[in-house]
């Protein structure tokens, strides 16, 4: 229990600006219990999702940019920086190397410009469409689209290979395909028990979204690396709030 203690810990001050004070243990401990990453999604959905209780008070659009800031405000913005490395990489020409090389560039291409502008644009326009929802169901899908991109995370850490030493080779090497069963029947067991709730697609919906770069690195990259982990975790929540905002939409 201790140790569950601190690996939780360590993955709050890892993936989120809480305040958490943790120990140098802390870290080793998150990165070999990949079930401490859903554990994650549900405290960010949680704090990010407060604005939408507002969404029976308050007019969709101020409820959107609320809970947009939200989200920034609980897991900062270095995600967005895996987003834009990925999206240089994705738009330059040449082989794997040549990608590889743009990972690590720290200039900004259009392509990063691009990928980011798409990807908060998405986010809001998600957060809009969830806005419209009852606070109960709004709040929900939140939740379901942070639990279910962290799950893709957890997955991506278990069964992933990185394409070289760094930060996603820390998280892939201590991980384990056998201690993602039980998290991953927990999260979609409730998914399921939720069922024709929107927050049920959500989970699923960002679980595929958190996929995505995950593919194209395998493809294109030879593997995840810290960028991966970061662009899956925002595209996934996008994915997921969409897949809500249709399953009510279509409901």
């Amino acid at each position: 229990m201790r140790t569950w203690l601190g690996a939780c810990r360590g993955a709050l001050a890892f993936l989120t600006r809480l305040p958490v004070s943790h120990r140098e243990d802390d870290w080793e401990a998150f990165r070999a219990r990949p079930a401490t990453f859903p554990f994650v999604g549900l405290v960010v959905g949680a704090l990010a999702a407060v604005p939408l209780l507002a969404a029976d008070v308050l007019a969709a659009p101020t409820v959107a940019l609320g809970y947009l800031l939200a989200v920034y405000a609980v897991v900062g913005i270095h995600n967005l920086d895996g987003v834009a490395d990925l999206g240089d990489a994705l738009v330059v020409h040449g082989g794997l190397e040549r990608r590889r090389e743009v990972l690590k560039d720290t200039t900004t291409g259009v392509g990063a410009l691009l990928a980011v502008s798409l990807t908060v644009a998405g986010l809001a326009l998600g957060a809009l469409g969830v806005a419209e929802l009852s606070a109960t169901d709004a709040v929900g899908v939140a939740i379901a689209a942070e639990i279910g991109a962290r799950l893709g995370l957890a997955t991506m850490a278990g069964f992933g290979t990185a394409s070289h030493e760094g930060m996603g080779s820390q998280l892939t090497e201590a991980a384990t395909p056998g201690k993602l069963v039980l998290p991953a029947v927990l999260v979609l067991g409730v998914a399921v028990v939720l069922w024709p709730h929107p927050a049920a697609v959500a989970v699923p919906g960002a679980l595929v979204g958190a996929g995505l770069p995950w593919h194209w690195a395998r493809r294109n990259l030879g593997g995840v690396s810290g960028d991966v982990f970061g662009a899956a975790a925002e595209i996934g929540r996008v994915v997921g709030l969409h897949a809500g905002v249709i399953a009510w939409t279509l409901s």
